[in-house]
């Protein structure tokens, strides 16, 4: 058996492991990878584009120095299924109308997997990382969430420019933060919300758990006064698979017959409230009419007109698209916009990497989800600490998806990043760990 785990890596990283480290140089990069980590992760909110550039640069580098002094790891699903997304996102830049453009989108995907990579490398190493990283990202959240929060009490002027007086919602407080969008701001904190549940659960000590049970109330309390409505729609899927997940793991013992009812009887409750929610608290009942007004909202119609657009990208380039990246997108979409409907992305994930990678870069993200997925609920039955991890993650990942059915907030990097983490927090998952 360890010589068939050593034959994947050997033909495809033959470069890692090349120089003998010490273990003292070895704990170095290790602390040095997690400290870098943990400043880029928890400042998300509050770098400036170049920073974030320069950050992610380092953090990219750091992995290579420490592959080159340590041997490869074998490579699992997650990973065959980003080296083929990758693979596929270099032959669009090849025959990419608009190469130079799609070759900026290249670097910036391989930039993110760096920070991927090392990651996993990182939790591989010293499992204790994804709880210091997790605190990074909480005290970056925290500090967003309340800053958003203020924004309740200020002047309607400074609200005013995310006002839309066509729209069936119009009048809404809707607060952006440090991120100067609400909806950018909803995808920042829609992770966070299951992470800091898992770590309300798994850390000791009232300070900690006092911490994550404050940021867990103000970033959730934040999304929803965002207004956004994929926003609220994420929430609402990040938790409802966070609370399905935790149940299956926690009644692993019952019998068969209460644990497929149990399940069944908290969907049916949670749907009664959310109907009730949904027709008694006005708020919420102006965001689901104008969710269901179709182009009678104008928020809906901007989007509908941008989906056909993509859609009409799509069937002249279906194979390998246009190329990776939002400056081939943004050199390519004039040519069959509709007037008065510029933008900047396709508004939904699914049509972007279509728009982008054609229909082979959708089906590689689908096999990647798919292994996630997988890898998650392998862990189910597992240490109870272990499952809590992989089930914050893959609540964070359905969140962000959910999110990303209508819109694009999932491409920049204040959101993007948080998904990296919480995949390479599956990849690095313990193959095996008895349950107690």
């Amino acid at each position: 058996m360890p010589a068939v785990q050593q034959s994947t890596p050997s033909r495809l990283l033959q470069w890692q492991g090349l120089i003998q480290a010490s273990a003292e140089g070895l704990q170095r990069l290790e602390w040095i990878a997690g400290l870098t980590l943990c400043a880029l992760l928890g400042y998300l909110p509050l770098f400036s584009r170049s920073g974030l550039a320069l950050s992610i640069t380092c953090v990219g580098l750091l992995w290579v120095i420490w592959s080159v002094c340590s041997p490869p790891n074998r490579l699992g699903s997650i990973q065959w299924w980003l080296l083929a997304l990758l693979g596929i996102a270099v032959l669009a830049t090849g025959v990419s109308p608009v190469p130079l453009a799609a070759s900026k989108g290249l670097l910036k995907l391989i930039s993110y997997l760096g920070v991927y990579a090392l990651i996993t490398k990182l939790l591989q190493t010293k499992p204790i990382w994804w709880d210091r990283i997790v605190a990074s990202l909480l005290s970056g959240a925290l500090l967003s969430s309340v800053l958003a929060l203020r924004q309740l009490y200020a002047s309607t002027e400074e609200l005013a420019r995310w006002a839309d007086p066509s729209s069936i919602s119009a009048g809404a407080i809707r607060i952006y933060g440090p991120l100067g969008n609400p909806n950018l701001l909803a995808g920042y904190l829609l992770p966070i919300v299951p992470l800091a549940a898992i770590a309300l659960l798994r850390w000791s000590g009232w300070g900690h758990r006092l911490f994550a049970a404050i940021t867990l109330l103000l970033s959730s309390s934040a999304v929803v006064f965002t207004y956004s409505r994929g926003g609220w729609l994420g929430l609402l899927a990040a938790l409802g698979c966070l609370v399905l997940l935790l149940i299956l793991n926690t009644t692993r013992q019952w019998p068969p017959l209460w644990r497929r009812v149990l399940p069944v009887l908290l969907l049916v409750g949670g749907g009664c409230l959310l109907a009730i929610a949904a027709t008694q608290i006005e708020p919420i009942r102006v965001r689901v009419v104008s969710l269901l007004a179709g182009r009678g909202d104008s928020s809906n119609n901007f989007r509908i007109n941008v989906w056909l657009t993509a859609i009409d990208m799509i069937q002249a380039r279906p194979w390998l698209g246009i190329g990776p990246g939002n400056a081939a997108f943004n050199s390519i979409y004039p040519l069959y916009q509709l007037p008065k409907f510029n933008a900047l992305s396709a508004y939904s994930v699914p049509l972007e990497l279509l728009v982008e990678l054609g229909l082979p870069g959708l089906l590689a993200s689908l096999g990647l989800l798919s292994s996630a997925i997988s890898a998650a609920l392998q862990s189910l039955n597992q240490d109870r600490r272990v499952a809590g991890v992989a089930i914050a993650s893959l609540a964070a990942i359905t969140g962000m998806l959910t999110q990303g059915v209508t819109d694009t907030i999932f491409y920049r990097p204040e959101v993007q990043l948080t998904f990296w983490f919480c995949l390479a927090t599956l990849t690095a998952r313990p193959e095996r760990q008895p349950a107690p």
